[in-house]
């Protein structure tokens, strides 16, 4: 039988290599034929190793095409380790063994390898004919285009993933690569229940997330249901969304995932005059009230939990989220004259909200006078506070009394426009002692229909005006061991009953909480008839704070800042350099929450500058009580100058023993009432425990 031309020359080859093979090391013991030999064994061996990893078929052909060249080498190097011939002729024996096991490989692989040309004298082939190819439920012949052909023949190379069929395929306009698929099961009548992202993006050599599988709903002259899918594989589209984004993209996958959790964005604005940029978005009916997680919406927004730019307003099913460029809460709005001015309804501006909205507070309510709460530490912006209310009330024509536990430079500058200023308890328990007596003589008092009226600001004919008395450092005061239980006594009684004789309360200290003396009663009556601001609350305290005003525990706010003012960038430089950091920009007076409803909005109150003139902000005639009003009060001897000693008989009866002790101020029954001063329920610390021992022991 004739062999191929190649086989019978590297028969020769290995035939006449042979005895080389064997004397050259016996012979010549640095002959460069040993080195020749080496190489090509190393060769021999790089070949087998490329052949083992290809995925190729005819590996093991290739393995055998080496093998020479590396059993060669292997007879080289023990033919050089032998003493001479070696015993028994070893290196001739081996070198005649290569040779032998060479004409014996070589044929073999060699006619086991592609396009090899057939033997000498073989007969050709007879033609045969071939099977027709049966019809394949894959590649049906129902006139399909060109493009859903190709992916049929891929879907049904990869195994019909899922055990369906392609129905359909649609390109993507603009994406090379994206496609949508419609799908139905190999089986008529069995669900497709085995189809998953991982299948098909395994199918198209794609991420797991550039597939998406939706139902396919019955339509006319097709059918649906569980025996059909809808397959999207866009992986263009995912790269784009990962690149660029559009607003409506950049909402689903950051947004919606968990910040606002399935909500849908409905437009993005920008308002460049006032430096913010707000988001509307809606979430479905079922889902409910809006679930906000603001910690996970300001990282997706980059900005920081507690920086004071991000406002989150959800009304109903729609969620309003505010970015400001700065924190508004760190600007200065000041106070005008006309922002103070109550409307028709009684409302003026006490500040702005953080989303921007004007903070509104009142001089009077449906139920009567408007009552004030007004919480804040010591530098916390009270005092500013306080100076809008009592031009707000004085703008609108009320009567103003101010009275503070200790001298102030704000308070007494605000004196200066009041009907009455004074200083300390005393001045403030014969404040209060008037507030009763007038609710007492306005209860008698005929209007212009001879009638007797709760008072109206929308009723004409009222005889009074409105009276807002402000009581400063309040706590304080009540504390007092001589006429503190009184002035809580008095206090709490104008929050019940003043509002409808025109006597608003307005209460500023630095704390609501019942064991810090501010008794329920009060706090109750103060809260339901007016819109409180708590300013500046220490972290710690927020939620006591917000429980004490009646707040539910899920409309509790977190802490403010300690500083709206951005930190300033570079300390890591300043760090290695071993520079200090900057102070920190105490920005927050004025800043904390209004609360109308049961939800507190945080507000920047607007900036009264005491350094200057404050006439402007006040009417040109300070208003005060009717002449009727002073005789009846003078009648009760109540209306004199408050910042007299204790009068005799006015805190109790004079001793009738001159060797008596002096009686305490705040013994015996207080004018018009029938209770001592001192009670026992309004003891609340030990300093006062300490006080009523010694008023009892007459220490």
């Amino acid at each position: 039988m004739s062999v191929p031309r190649s086989v019978a020359l590297e028969r020769t080859f290995y035939t006449l290599t042979a005895p080389v093979l064997a004397a050259a090391p016996n012979l010549f013991a640095d002959s460069p034929v040993n080195t020749v030999v080496q190489l090509a064994g190393a060769a021999g061996v790089s070949g087998w190793i490329l052949a083992a990893k290809s995925d190729d078929a005819g590996a093991g052909r290739k393995i055998l095409r080496w093998s020479p060249l590396v059993l060669a080498a292997a007879v080289d190097v023990a033919a050089k380790n032998t003493i001479g011939w070696g015993p028994y002729c070893l290196d001739a024996l081996l070198a005649a063994g290569w040779a032998a096991a060479s004409l014996l490989v070589m044929p073999f692989s060699r006619h086991t390898r592609r396009r090899h040309r057939p033997a000498l004298a073989a007969p050709a082939p007879a033609p045969q004919l071939q099977p027709a190819p049966e019809p394949s439920p894959a590649q049906p012949n129902d006139g399909a285009d060109a493009f859903t052909r190709q992916v049929r023949w891929l879907w049904e190379s990869r195994g019909l993933p899922g055990r369906t069929i392609v129905v359909t395929a649609t390109p993507h306009a603009g994406m090379p690569n994206d496609l949508s698929l419609l799908l139905r099961s190999s089986e008529a009548g069995r669900p497709i229940s085995s189809l998953t992202p991982e299948a098909v993006a395994a199918a198209f050599g794609v991420d797991v997330t550039d597939v998406q599988i939706e139902d396919v709903a019955r339509q006319y002259g097709r059918e649906g249901g569980p025996g059909w899918k809808e397959v999207h594989v866009t992986p263009d589209l995912s790269e784009r969304r990962r690149k660029a984004p559009t607003t409506h993209e950049w909402w689903a996958d950051r947004i919606a995932g968990g910040a606002v959790s399935g909500s849908q964005l409905i437009k993005k604005v920008r308002d460049h005059e006032r430096k913010v940029t707000h988001y509307i978005a809606q979430v479905p009916d079922e889902m409910g009230e809006p679930r906000v997680n603001q910690h996970i919406l300001a990282a997706a927004l980059k900005t920081k939990y507690d920086e004071g730019r991000l406002f989150v307003t959800v009304d109903g099913h729609q969620v309003l989220v505010s970015l400001w460029d700065s924190s508004p809460l760190a600007q200065v709005f000041p106070a005008t004259k006309e922002l103070l001015t109550p409307d028709k309804d009684g409302r003026w501006v006490t500040g702005y909200l953080g989303n921007g909205q004007p903070a509104r507070n009142r001089v009077y309510t449906d139920r009567g006078a408007a009552h004030g709460l007004f919480v804040a530490p010591s530098g916390g912006g009270k005092t500013q506070l306080m100076g809008l209310h009592v031009a707000a009330d004085a703008l609108f024509g009320a009567v103003v009394m101010l009275a503070t536990e200790a001298p102030d430079e704000k308070t007494a500058a605000l004196g200066e426009h009041t009907a009455r200023y004074g200083i300390g308890a005393l001045y403030m328990i014969r404040l209060l002692r008037v507030l009763v007596a007038l609710m007492e003589i306005r209860g008698e008092m005929v209007w212009d229909d001879g009638r007797v009226h709760e008072w109206d600001p929308t009723r004409p004919g009222c005889p009074y005006r409105m009276l807002s008395a402000y009581l400063d450092e309040f706590l304080s005061a009540a504390r007092d061991g001589a006429y503190g239980a009184e002035i809580m006594d008095l206090a709490e009684l104008v929050s019940v009953k003043g509002r409808k004789y025109g006597v608003g309360l307005k209460v500023a200290g630095q704390s609501v909480y019942v064991q810090d003396g501010f008794t329920q009663l009060l706090c109750e009556n103060l809260r339901e008839n007016c819109i409180p601001v708590v300013l500046k609350v220490a972290p710690k305290k927020v939620t006591d704070m917000f429980k004490a005003l009646g707040i539910p525990s899920e409309n509790t706010p977190d802490p403010l800042p300690r500083s709206f003012s951005p930190a300033e960038a570079g300390r890591i430089e300043r760090v290695m350099a071993g520079e200090p950091e900057p102070p920190s920009d105490s920005n927050t007076g004025g800043a904390g929450w209004i609360i109308e409803g049961k939800q507190p909005d945080v507000l920047r109150t607007l900036f009264m500058d005491f350094k200057g003139d404050i006439d402007g902000f006040f009417p040109d005639t300070i208003a005060t009580l009717t002449d009727h009003e002073i005789r009846e009060l003078e009648a009760r001897d109540l209306w004199f100058d408050w910042t007299e000693p204790p009068r005799p008989g006015e805190f109790g009866p004079e001793p009738e023993d001159e060797d008596a002790d002096e009686p305490k101020r705040g013994g015996g029954k207080p004018h018009g009432e029938g209770k001592p001063a001192t009670r026992r329920d309004a003891v609340t610390s030990p300093r006062q425990a300490l006080e009523a021992i010694k008023n009892l022991s007459g220490v």
